[in-house]
């Protein structure tokens, strides 16, 4: 049994290896446990200064590490190039803030002296995807290495050369042995990493049934988990929105990474006084995208990362169209080599439609009509996610307004969802919980020890 590594653009296998056995996966975790004092033991300044290290790697090799992205999961090389800049961003940023996130905080009380000190937990288990294979991983690890805790990474099976990369960047930034491993095992054996004793939290990004699974298991083990699942967005057009800006932007934000992304817009909330002019632009610039070769500078389109998955995006598409949806443009496979999908439009789509429960993960935007902007509001929160929203609108005071109605983690007002290691990342409802990036990320995988002294 192996991991295969398969380019999604042409369907070549690139690599393979071996999934682990008891004994290999039982060596990783002893290692992890003999490393993880001597890391957490450490000053927060030498554990900074490691993050630093990483994120000149990161810059030296972005070529190649983009080119290993986009090979192995498909999408655009810039696109590639821009996650391993983030990358390095996040590490420069914990490396520059994560002694003050984590210094002792003083309180009053009745003591001579108490304060609240922030410990490491130890070693955290991530679970992690294939969309964003380095991005997701260090927006988790850069904050958990700072704070003093190790990682193990169990990495989607589809992306083994950026798992097996991923922990040579730290091995060579200069993070001691053990500290930070990526496992090679399949999710049938994560329960069993979650359960033992050397592992003491759990982080996933990924499905609603892989994070159900795993926070049962974690909270069998009583152990700390976050969660970051699917989303289907909300992208709220009203009536008064710069009309160019908007669709540019809703363009980018469905289709970036071949709408493989749990922050993509995905339901285009459109009211109905604006609807078809919306509808007539968008259309336009979407059907201007080009399939192609993604390391190619003249292809705007990339790849689905696997061919089922394509195919379970057409039934769903398929499904909505015989409910009643409308296929504006696209809602096909393209014919040839690779895991292609065409950029597609579904309007008219009504609660009658699975695009309009479920997460399209892929380049299918779903226009859903409002008549108004308390309905497009009801509208947005009917869903069972709660990731992230937008909101479009000439008047940013209207607009704030609508965001803080939206039922999720974050609203934007003007502008397309994105994660930034400043502000705090997660959803709520069937979306996730707990947090992720700025001090709420770096607090989620430490003690909050009260020390109180006469």
């Amino acid at each position: 049994m192996s991991f295969e590594s398969i380019d999604p653009a042409t369907g070549r296998r690139l690599a393979s290896y071996p999934v682990w056995g008891d004994a290999e996966l039982e060596r990783a975790l002893d290692e992890a446990a003999q490393a993880a004092p001597g890391w957490a033991a450490r000053p927060v300044a030498e554990r900074c200064g490691v993050l630093g290290d990483v994120a000149a790697l990161l810059r030296e090799r972005a070529g190649e590490l983009a080119t290993l992205i986009t090979r192995e999961m498909g999408k655009l090389r810039r696109e590639a190039l821009a996650e391993v800049e983030k990358c390095a961003l996040v590490c420069d940023y914990y490396a520059r803030h994560g002694p003050r996130f984590l210094a002792d905080e003083p309180v009053e009380s009745d003591a001579s002296r108490s304060y609240v000190a922030y410990q490491p937990l130890g070693t955290v288990l991530a679970v992690m995807p294939w969309n964003f294979p380095f991005w997701q991983v260090f927006r988790f690890a850069a904050p958990a290495l700072v704070a003093g805790n190790g990682g193990l990474l169990k990495h989607a099976s589809n992306v083994p050369q950026c798992a097996l990369a991923i922990e040579e960047l730290f091995r060579d930034g200069g993070l001691p042995q053990g500290v930070f491993r990526t496992l090679m095992i399949r999710a049938a054996q994560v329960r069993g990493v979650i359960e033992d004793p050397r592992v003491h939290a759990v982080t996933l990004t990924g499905s609603e049934p892989a994070g159900r699974q795993v926070a049962a298991a974690a909270g069998g083990a009583l152990k700390k988990s976050v969660l970051e699942l699917g989303g289907s967005d909300p992208f709220i057009v009203l009536e008064d929105c710069d009309l160019e800006h908007t669709v540019q932007q809703a363009v980018a934000s469905r289709f970036l990474n071949a709408g493989q992304s749990c922050i993509a817009a995905k339901r285009f909330i459109v009211l109905e006084r604006i609807a078809d002019p919306f509808l007539e632009r968008f259309r336009d610039a979407v059907e201007a995208l080009r399939p192609g070769d993604p390391m190619r500078d003249e292809t705007t389109l990339a790849p689905m990362a696997r061919t089922d998955l394509r195919d379970e995006l057409h039934r769903q598409v398929r499904d909505s169209i015989a409910q009643g949806a409308v296929a504006v443009t696209g809602c096909a496979p393209l014919e040839g080599p690779g895991a292609f999908y065409l950029p597609s439009i579904l309007d008219r789509v009504t609660p009658e439609t699975r695009a309009y429960h479920e997460e399209l993960f892929g380049p299918v935007a779903s226009i859903i009509r409002a008549r108004d902007e308390e309905q497009a509001l009801e509208i947005a929160n009917s869903s069972r996610f709660g990731l992230g929203g937008s909101v479009w609108t000439a008047d940013p005071a209207r607009g704030e307004r609508l965001a803080r109605r939206i039922q999720s983690g974050c609203c934007f007002v003007n502008g397309m969802v994105k994660s930034d290691p400043r502000l705090p990342f997660g959803g709520i409802k069937s979306s996730g919980y707990g947090r992720e990036l700025s001090r709420h990320g770096i607090r989620e995988f430490v003690s909050a020890k009260t020390v109180w002294i006469r």
